[in-house]
């Protein structure tokens, strides 16, 4: 799953290099930590946040199999990631 994130983002953003995903896996969920370039944050959050939502919903769906709430949180590079209290 990790690596379907990775690939939608990349293929949403201008700099793919500056794309970066972290797994933070907790005992009842998993959060994706999207960091992305300042300038390709709007491209992945899209109008109204449309982007960033069906993202999230294809990740859910994917990872049912895992019994885990999933979470995708969106940041620019350079912002702190998320706690992984759970």
């Amino acid at each position: 799953m990790h690596e379907l994130v990775t690939m939608i983002v990349r293929a949403l953003v201008d700099d793919p290099e500056q794309v970066k995903v972290d797994k933070i896996e907790g005992e009842r969920s998993i959060i994706f930590e999207v960091r992305v370039a300042p300038d390709d944050l709007g491209k992945v959050i899209g109008k109204g946040g449309r982007i960033a939502n069906a993202l999230r919903t294809l990740v859910r769906a994917a990872g049912t199999k895992e019994r885990k709430s999933i979470w995708v949180d969106i940041n620019k590079l350079g912002d702190a990631p998320a706690s992984t209290e759970d």
